[in-house]
C-alpha cells in the first residue's frame, strides 16, 4: 500500500537524519511536516511536539498512525523512547557525565580543594609491615586522621601515642629586631622604598623595642593607596640635608589632574594635608582615595595623569602674635605624569613607584617628560595604586531588591562592569536586566556573557524566570541550571514556577517540559501540580494555558491518579457546598444543615470507600466554628492505623492563597535554620487552596489562643505577666516538663518574631497567635503581610515591629525581672535573623514571581522592597545584630500591643458563645464526677504556710469520694477558690451560690490569725457547695481532682515561673559575654550580655566601660549605654579601635569594667575583668563568657 511505502522511504530518511545528529528541535520540526502531510489530528500533533527528544519518534509516530494505534499507547510508546535517550544520556562508564564517587575528570578544582564527595585511596609503604597497607578516605581529612587510621593497623594500643611524633617539625628561631634591622637594610638598597605589603608584614610580627615607640605608635597608619617616601642616604651629609628639608616644611598634600595635551579634563582633585611620620623611613601616609568625576570611556587614548606635591612652608621664629600675623606659603616640592593607558591602548591598573621630578620656579611650557624620575638618588618616591572602583558596583547589587528595578545611571553602570559582577554570582539576573535592549545585534553579547557566568545554583535561577527575561535561550539555560534540584526542594518552590508559566512566550516551552517530567517521577509533585494548576483556572487572562497544561498533566499521569483526583474534586464540592449552606443559614438552624450535609458525605463514602485530600487523611467527622466565614472543622482519619486522625478546616469564602504564600516562605526559612544547625522549633502546618474563595488549613491538636490563656485571668488579663507562664505550669506540672516546654517557647518565640517581622505580617492579636501546651508558639490567620497593616480609622494598629510582650518575656525569664535566658533569646534571634539575611535574593525571588498570582498586598515593586529594606542586605552581621536588639527592645515596650489585645478581648466578648464553659487556669483538663465519683463530703481540715513568702497560707483540703476507702489530700489557696467562685457565677445565679468570704481584709491579710479565720469560712462554702446546692457542676469536681502538686510532701511547691535567677556559685560577681574580632587593623569588640551581677538590694543600672591596654594616657576609654534596672543586661553594641598593627594584639590587654550608673556621677564598681589578646585569631569571631571579680582579684585577672 502507498502508506508503507512512505514509511520505508522516510526510515531511510530517518537513517540518514540520524547520521548527521540532527538537532531535537530539527528532528521536532521534520516530525511536524510529517504528521501535518498525513493529517495527523491536531491532539496527537499537540503529543509529539511536546514529547519529542530523538529522530526515532519520527518513525514511531508514522507507524503508529499509520497503524491506527490509540493515542494512550503513542503517548506511551514516545515517553519510552524519550527515556531510552535520557538513559543513553548518563552511561554508567562515562566519567565525564557521571563522576560518582571516583577520581575522575568529572571533578572540578573547587571539590577538589574542598574534598566534597571526593574519595581518595591511600597506600602506605612501611618496613613494619609485610604488605602494602591500603584504604580509602575522604578528600577532606586531615593529616592527623590519616596516621591515626595508619597507627590503628600498626599498633595494638594507642592510648599513649602522640600523632605530633610522627609530623615533620621546622623549628627556627626568630630574632624579631635583627629581622626588621635586615629588612630596612634591603629597603635603603632598593632606594629606600618601603611598600605597603613590606609594612604589612612587618606588623604581623611580634612586638620589639624598634617597633613600640610612642611617636611611631601616635602617628602611623595603615598604607593603602598612595604614600610618599623621602629617600635616605647612607652618607651622613645627605641624611643631615635630608633632615634639614623635613623641618622647612608641614602638611604635605598631592594635586591629581587628568591633562590631554596640556589641558586639564576635569578640575584637579586633592588629598588631605599630612606630617611625616617615622618607621623604617620617613614617610608621608595619606591613606586616602582619590575619584575623577570622569568615564573612563570618555577618556582619550593619550590621556595623562600628573600628580604634584606641595607642602606648607614653616614659619621662622618668632612669637605666637608674629607667627599668627604672617602668611604661609605653599610651594610644589615635585611633580611626575604618567600615560592612563599603555601602548597596547589597556587602562594601566595596580601599584606603581614613580620618582617626583623636583619643581623649577620659573620654568613655563607644556613639555614634560612621561618618564619618573629615577635618576637622582635623592628624589621623592611615590607610590600610587590605580584601580578602578567597584564600590559602587557593589551598592548597586545590594542596594536592588529585584532584576527590574534598576534606575537609569545603575544599569548602564552594572551592564559597562559586567565583568567585574562575576564574583557574585547571584547578581546575573540584575547584570541582564541592565542590558541596553534585547534586540537581535545585542544578542551576542547577552549570550556570550550567559555563556562566561559560572553555573547559578537552582535558588539563584529562580531570577532568571521573571517576566523580565522572556528570552527563550535564556529561559532554557535557567531551567537546564534548575534541574539538578530535588524532589523535596522542587515541592517548595512549586507556586513559583506554577506562576512563572505566564511569563513563557509559547505553551511548549522548557519550563513546561520540566514540570511534566518532574511530575511523572513523583506523585507528590504530580498531586501538588494539580492542585495549584486548578487554582491558576480562575484567571481569565491565562485560564486557557492552564487547562492545556492541566490537560497534558492528567495525559501523562496514570489512570489511577486521575480517578483519584476526580473523587477529590467531588468531595470538595459537596464540602464547599454544605459549608456554603452552613454560612448562609440562621445561627438556630445550622446544625440541622450540618447533619443533611454529613448525610451528602455519608454517601459519598459509600461509593467510595476511600479519598486522599490535598491533606492526604479520609474524613471521620464534622463540626462547625462560631466565626464569620463559618469554616467547617473536619476530623480526618488516618488510613494508617497505628496514626493520629489530622483536623482540618475547610473554608469557604476566604482567599488562602495569601496564608498558602506565606506558609511557605516560613517553611522555607525553617528549612534554612535547620540546615544552618539551628532548630527554633517552628510549628509548620499546611494550608491548601483549593479554588478561589475556598480551602484546606491543618489544625495543630492540643493548642490554644492567646486570648483564650489570658481571659482566664479576666478581660484584663492581656495586660498581666502571668498568664502564658501559669498556663504552661498547668499543663506541665512538674520540674523537668515545664522547662522542656519553657524551652520550646524561646525557641520558637525567637523563630515567630523574626519571620514575622520580615515578613511584615500585622493585624497580630491575642487570637491569631498560638501557643501548645508543649510551649510551641506560632502564628495564623496572615490576612495582613508585607507592611499592610491593619487600620482604626486612621490609627495603624500594629505598631510594634512584631509581637513581643511581657507575658512572653516572663516565661522566658522565669519571673518579671531579666535572665540569662533573655541573653539567650536575643542570640537566638539575631542569629537566626542573620542567616535569613544571607539568603535575601532567594526570597525576593520567591516573592518577585508572585507578583501577578493576584495577591492584592503583593501587587508591585514597593511590597518587595518592604522585605529588601527588612533584610537590610548592605549592612554587617554586627549591625544587623545591634538593629534587631533594638527591635526587641522596641517591641517589649511597646504599650500597643497589649492595648490591642485589649481592644480584641471587648469586641470578642459579644461574639462568644454561650456553649463556652469557663475553665480553672491552674486545672489542665476538666473532670466530672463520672470520671471522679462523687463527691460525699469536704472538709478543710489545716493551713499551711505556702513556700513563696507572698503566697500567704495554703489550705489542705479532705476530700472523700464514694467507692474510695481512703481520704484524699490537696492544696488549695484563697485566691484559687476565689477563683472557683467567680467561674461559678458565670454559669449559676449569685442567689443559688452560698456567699463567699471577702477578699478585702483591713491590717495584714497574710497572718495566721486571719488563716484561721478563713479556714471556718470556707468549710461553710465548701459545705453549702456539695449539700446545699441544687446541683454540683463539673468546676467543683475539677477543683478538688488532684494535681500534682498535692502528692508532693511538705508545703506547696513554687512553681519554676516564680523562681528567682541567681548568678551560679563559684561566679560572685557575674560573667560578661563579649565578642571580638580583628580586620583590616581595626579591633572589634561588642558587647553582648552580662550575667548574674550582684548588687546591694536594689537592681543597678549597669553599662560598660572598656580600656585597651596599655594606654598610659587613658585615650582609649571606650563604653555603652547603661541598661536600666537589671542584674542581667543585654547591649550588643559594637566598639571600635582602629590602628591597630596585627604584631601588637600579643601585646595587649582588655581591661573590662562594669559600672553601675548612680546619681550625682558617684558609680559602683560592679566588676572588672583582664582579658589577654593572645588567644584572638586575626578574621575569626572570638565569643566566649568572660568572669568578673573584684577591683584588684586574681578572678579579675
Amino acid at each position: 500500500p502507498p502508506t508503507v511505502i512512505l514509511i520505508i522511504l522516510v526510515y531511510f530518511y530517518c537513517l540518514y537524519f540520524n547520521h548527521l545528529k540532527l538537532s531535537p528541535e530539527t528532528t521536532a520540526v521534520l516530525c511536524v511536516l510529517v504528521q501535518v502531510a498525513l493529517g495527523v489530528p491536531c491532539r496527537l500533533l499537540q503529543y509529539s511536539v511536546y514529547s519529542t527528544t530523538a529522530v526515532l519518534c519520527v518513525l514511531c509516530v508514522l507507524v503508529q498512525v499509520a497503524l491506527g494505534v490509540p493515542c494512550r499507547l503513542l503517548q506511551y510508546s514516545v515517553y519510552s523512547v524519550y527515556l531510552y535517550r535520557l538513559r543513553s544520556a548518563y552511561p554508567h562508564a562515562g566519567g565525564s557525565a557521571n563522576g560518582g564517587f571516583v577520581w575522575s575528570p568529572a571533578v572540578g578544582l573547587e571539590e577538589l580543594h574542598q574534598g566534597l564527595g571526593v574519595s581518595v585511596k591511600v597506600t602506605v609503604i612501611s618496613e613494619h609491615f609485610r604488605e602494602p597497607l591500603t584504604f580509602t578516605c575522604d578528600g577532606s581529612s586531615t593529616v592527623d586522621l590519616l596516621i591515626y587510621q595508619t597507627l590503628c593497623y600498626a599498633q595494638d594500643d594507642l592510648d599513649h601515642m602522640d600523632v605530633d611524633e610522627y609530623l615533620l617539625k621546622a623549628e627556627l628561631p626568630l630574632h624579631v629586631e635583627r629581622l626588621v634591622q635586615s629588612v630596612k637594610a634591603l629597603c635603603s638598597s632598593l632606594a629606600a622604598v618601603e611598600t605597603p605589603d613590606v609594612t604589612d608584614a612587618l606588623s604581623q610580627l611580634p612586638a620589639c623595642p624598634c617597633r613600640l615607640q610612642p611617636k611611631v605608635l601616635k602617628v602611623r597608619e595603615r598604607q593603602r593607596d598612595r604614600q610618599a617616601e623621602r629617600q635616605t642616604g647612607r652618607q651622613t651629609d645627605r641624611e643631615t640635608e635630608r633632615q634639614r628639608d623635613r623641618q622647612s616644611y608641614e602638611g604635605f598634600f598631592l594635586s591629581c589632574s587628568l591633562t590631554h595635551g596640556g589641558a586639564e579634563l576635569c578640575a584637579p582633585q586633592h588629598t588631605s594635608k599630612q606630617s611625616v611620620s617615622k618607621y623604617l623611613f620617613h614617610l608621608v601616609v595619606w591613606d586616602q582615595r582619590v575619584v575623577f568625576p570622569v568615564q573612563i570611556n570618555q577618556l582619550p587614548r593619550e590621556s595623562q595623569l600628573t600628580v604634584t606635591l606641595y607642602a606648607s612652608s614653616l614659619p621662622p621664629p618668632g612669637g605666637a602674635e608674629e607667627k599668627s600675623r604672617q602668611r604661609r606659603s605653599i610651594e610644589a616640592l615635585g611633580w611626575v605624569t604618567m600615560p592612563l593607558f599603555n601602548f597596547r591602548h589597556i587602562l594601566t591598573c595596580g601599584r606603581k613607584l614613580l620618582g617626583l621630578w623636583p619643581s623649577a620656579p620659573g620654568r613655563t611650557g607644556n613639555a614634560r617628560t612621561s618618564s619618573p624620575n629615577f635618576n637622582q638618588p635623592d628624589s621623592v618616591i611615590l607610590q600610587v595604586r590605580r584601580e578602578v572602583s567597584l564600590r559602587r558596583i557593589s551598592g548597586v547589587l545590594k542596594s536592588s531588591c529585584a532584576p527590574v528595578q534598576s534606575r537609569g545611571p545603575d544599569r548602564r553602570l552594572l551592564w559597562e562592569k559586567r565583568a567585574f559582577c562575576q564574583a557574585e554570582s547571584a547578581a546575573l539576573p540584575l547584570v541582564l536586566a541592565s542590558a541596553p535592549c534585547w534586540e537581535w545585534a545585542c544578542l551576542p553579547d547577552i549570550y556570550a556573557l550567559l555563556k562566561q557566568w559560572a553555573c547559578l545554583g537552582h535558588l539563584d535561577a529562580l531570577g532568571l524566570l521573571h517576566a523580565s527575561f522572556p528570552d527563550q535561550e535564556l529561559r532554557r539555560t535557567a531551567v537546564q541550571w534548575m534541574d539538578s534540584i530535588s524532589d523535596p526542594e522542587l515541592l517548595d518552590f512549586l507556586p513559583q514556577l506554577v506562576q512563572a508559566l505566564k511569563y513563557e512566550c509559547y505553551l511548549d516551552s522548557s519550563l513546561v517540559r520540566f514540570l511534566l517530567r518532574r511530575a511523572i517521577g513523583d506523585v507528590r509533585i504530580a498531586h501538588y501540580l494539580f492542585w495549584l494548576l486548578k487554582d491558576n483556572l480562575q484567571d481569565s487572562q491565562f485560564s486557557a494555558r492552564y487547562q492545556h497544561l492541566l490537560a497534558a498533566l492528567l495525559c501523562c499521569v496514570g489512570r489511577g491518579l486521575r480517578e483519584e483526583v476526580d473523587r477529590q474534586c467531588w468531595l470538595v464540592s459537596i464540602l464547599a457546598s454544605v459549608a456554603h449552606k452552613v454560612r448562609d443559614a440562621s445561627p438556630s438552624s445550622r446544625q440541622c444543615v450540618l447533619r443533611e450535609g454529613l448525610e451528602e458525605m455519608t454517601q459519598f463514602f459509600l461509593v467510595n470507600s476511600s479519598c486522599r485530600l490535598p491533606l492526604n487523611p479520609a474524613l471521620l467527622s464534622c463540626s462547625f466554628f462560631n466565626s464569620n466565614a463559618v469554616p467547617l472543622k473536619l476530623s480526618f482519619q488516618n488510613l494508617d492505623s497505628l496514626g493520629d486522625n489530622i483536623n482540618v478546616i475547610f473554608k469557604s469564602g476566604d482567599d488562602l492563597r495569601q496564608d498558602m504564600l506565606t506558609l511557605q516562605v516560613i517553611r522555607i526559612m525553617n528549612k534554612i535554620w535547620i540546615q544552618e544547625g539551628l532548630d527554633m522549633r517552628m510549628v509548620i502546618f499546611k494550608c491548601f487552596s483549593t479554588g478561589r474563595g475556598r480551602g484546606m488549613v491543618e489544625m495543630i491538636p492540643q493548642a490554644d489562643t492567646l486570648r483564650k490563656i489570658q481571659v482566664e485571668h479576666g478581660v484584663t488579663g492581656s495586660f498581666k505577666d502571668r498568664p502564658l507562664a501559669d498556663w504552661l505550669q498547668k499543663h506541665n506540672p512538674t520540674d523537668e516538663q515545664y522547662d522542656k516546654a519553657v524551652e520550646n517557647f524561646i525557641f520558637s518565640c525567637a523563630g515567630c518574631c523574626v519571620a514575622t517581622y520580615i515578613l511584615g505580617i500585622c493585624d497580630r492579636h491575642n487570637d491569631n497567635i498560638m501557643l501548645k501546651t508543649s510551649g510551641h508558639m506560632f502564628h495564623i490567620d496572615f490576612g495582613k503581610f508585607l507592611g499592610h497593616a491593619q487600620m482604626f480609622g486612621n490609627i495603624k494598629r500594629d505598631r510594634a515591629p512584631f509581637v513581643f510582650t511581657s507575658d512572653m518575656a516572663y516565661v522566658i525569664n522565669g519571673g518579671d525581672k531579666p535572665s540569662s535566658r533573655f541573653h539567650d533569646f536575643v542570640d537566638l534571634c539575631c542569629e537566626a535573623y542573620n542567616m535569613i539575611r544571607k539568603h535575601t535574593h532567594l526570597f525576593l525571588n520567591l516573592l518577585g514571581l508572585m507578583l501577578s498570582c493576584g495577591i492584592p498586598e503583593l501587587s508591585d515593586l514597593e511590597d518587595l522592597k518592604y522585605v529588601h529594606d527588612a533584610l537590610r542586605p548592605h549592612e554587617s552581621e554586627a549591625d544587623a545584630t545591634m538593629y534587631f536588639t533594638r527591635l526587641i527592645e522596641s517591641s517589649l515596650g511597646s504599650v500597643a500591643t497589649k492595648l490591642n489585645f485589649f481592644i480584641h478581648n471587648l469586641a470578642q466578648m459579644k461574639f462568644a458563645s454561650t456553649e463556652d464553659r469557663p475553665t480553672l487556669t491552674f486545672a489542665p483538663r476538666v473532670h466530672t464526677a463520672k470520671s471522679d465519683g462523687l463527691i460525699r463530703n469536704l472538709y478543710i481540715c489545716r493551713h499551711i504556710r505556702a513556700a513563696s513568702a507572698g503566697k500567704g497560707y495554703t489550705f489542705v483540703v479532705k476530700v472523700e469520694r464514694e467507692g474510695q476507702q481512703e481520704a484524699l489530700l490537696v492544696q488549695r489557696t484563697f485566691e484559687e477558690f476565689h477563683e472557683l467562685h467567680s467561674k461559678l457565677r458565670l454559669i449559676f445565679p449569685s442567689a443559688k451560690l452560698p456567699s463567699f468570704p471577702s477578699r478585702l481584709v483591713i491590717g495584714r491579710s497574710r497572718g495566721e490569725a486571719m488563716a484561721d479565720r478563713r479556714k471556718d469560712e470556707l468549710n461553710g462554702y465548701v459545705w453549702h457547695l456539695i449539700h446545699a446546692a441544687p446541683e454540683v457542676s463539673d468546676l467543683v469536681y475539677t477543683f478538688f481532682h488532684p494535681l500534682p502538686r498535692d502528692e508532693r510532701p511538705g508545703p506547696t511547691a513554687v512553681k519554676p515561673a516564680e523562681l528567682s535567677w541567681s548568678p551560679a556559685l563559684g561566679k560572685e560577681l557575674g560573667e560578661v559575654k563579649l565578642s571580638i574580632s580583628y580586620k583590616n587593623d581595626k579591633l572589634f569588640i561588642m558587647v553582648m550580655h552580662i550575667r548574674g551581677l550582684v548588687s546591694d538590694g536594689t537592681d543597678p543600672d549597669p553599662y560598660v566601660k572598656l580600656y585597651l591596654l596599655p594606654d598610659p594616657q587613658k585615650t582609649s576609654k571606650r563604653k555603652t549605654k547603661a541598661a536600666r534596672r537589671t542584674c542581667n543586661p543585654t547591649y550588643n553594641e559594637m566598639l571600635v579601635y582602629e590602628r591597630i598593627p596585627r604584631g601588637d594584639l600579643d601585646q595587649r590587654v582588655i581591661h573590662l569594667r562594669v559600672l553601675g550608673d548612680g546619681a550625682f556621677w558617684e558609680n559602683t564598681l560592679l566588676g572588672e575583668t583582664f582579658i589577654p589578646l593572645k588567644r584572638l585569631v586575626p578574621g575569626q569571631h572570638w565569643v566566649d563568657w568572660h568572669q568578673l571579680g573584684a577591683a584588684g582579684s586574681d578572678s579579675a585577672h
